[in-house]
């Protein structure tokens, strides 16, 4: 599974980690994140994260 990260602050989506705390199990795929996910860090959308 890849890395995605967030091309407006830099946070990194490490599906390994996931993020637990917004509901985003271990383990979990970029790609299997719901569309209203935003980053924990910014708050913006998947649409403005890319791999790492």
């Amino acid at each position: 599974m890849e890395k995605y990260v967030c091309t407006l602050c830099g946070w990194e989506y490490d599906p390994a980690v996931g993020n637990p705390e917004n509901g985003i199990a271990p383990g979990t795929p970029f790609e299997e994140i719901p569309e209203d996910w935003t980053c924990p860090l910014c708050g913006v959308g998947k649409e403005l994260f890319e791999k790492a």
